[in-house]
């Protein structure tokens, strides 16, 4: 007898399943090359200077067929899904003098997965690198993440909180008040240089506004990014 394993996928709401309203064509193609790109701009703080995007396998074969180029772009933007300047973002970035690059990478996806992108952000000495992967209805994961000269590869799954701290204590203060609110911590990352801490929390649940109000309020003098 043959046997199959079924792999569960964690579908945190009901628009997993049914996928995004968005601007078209591809919900894997596009509206998770928005995520990608919002997730990166979420990370970085606001809009840079230059973006370079790299794309793997699928990705690098159908990106411009399939619209993932001002997709990606939209995100990095700020725009959302259903912007009627989504098609048009590409323009929209060159014409505030963002320096763009494209690039079709023939090898393997670093992250073993056939949506991947890997985009670099910057402004001035400021640098961030986000690899992420497109799953598929919208949904995302984050493999890889670069903050400066910080380095840390989640396990992929969102939401994640990362937080930037001198403060070693924070860890534990989280991990409480996230089991305080309920909420399943998956996985904690760190790594550490000679002065901060960077943690990346992988959650179970999406985190709700009264969790982000809690979130603010504890880490006010903080170093934090929600990335959902």
């Amino acid at each position: 007898m043959e046997h199959h394993e079924l792999k569960a996928i964690n579908y945190k709401s009901c628009f997993d399943v049914i996928g995004p309203i968005m601007v078209g064509p591809s919900s894997s193609h596009t509206a998770g090359a928005i995520r990608i790109g919002a997730l990166a701009r979420t990370l970085f703080g606001g809009t840079p200077t230059s973006i370079s995007c790299r794309y793997y396998e699928s990705f690098a074969q159908t990106h411009k067929g399939h619209g993932t180029d001002y997709a990606i772009i939209s995100g990095v933007l700020g725009f959302e899904m259903d912007d009627a300047r989504v098609p048009n973002a590409v323009n929209i970035a060159l014409s505030q003098n963002i320096d763009i690059e494209f690039i079709e990478d023939n090898h393997p996806s670093p992250v073993n997965h056939a949506n991947t992108a890997d985009l670099t952000l910057r402004h001035n000495n400021k640098i961030v690198r986000l690899i992420g992967t497109s799953i598929g209805g919208g949904m995302v994961e984050v493999r890889y993440l670069q903050l400066d000269t910080f380095v840390i590869e989640p396990n992929g799954p969102i939401p994640i909180v990362v937080l930037l701290t001198k403060n070693t204590l924070l860890k534990q203060h989280l991990k409480d008040t996230f089991t305080k609110l309920k909420m399943d911590i998956l996985d904690i990352k760190e790594t550490q240089n000679e002065t901060h801490t960077l943690y990346v929390f992988e959650l179970g649940q999406l985190i709700t506004n009264h969790i982000k109000t809690e979130l603010y309020r504890i880490l006010e003098h903080e170093t934090f990014y929600i990335l959902e």
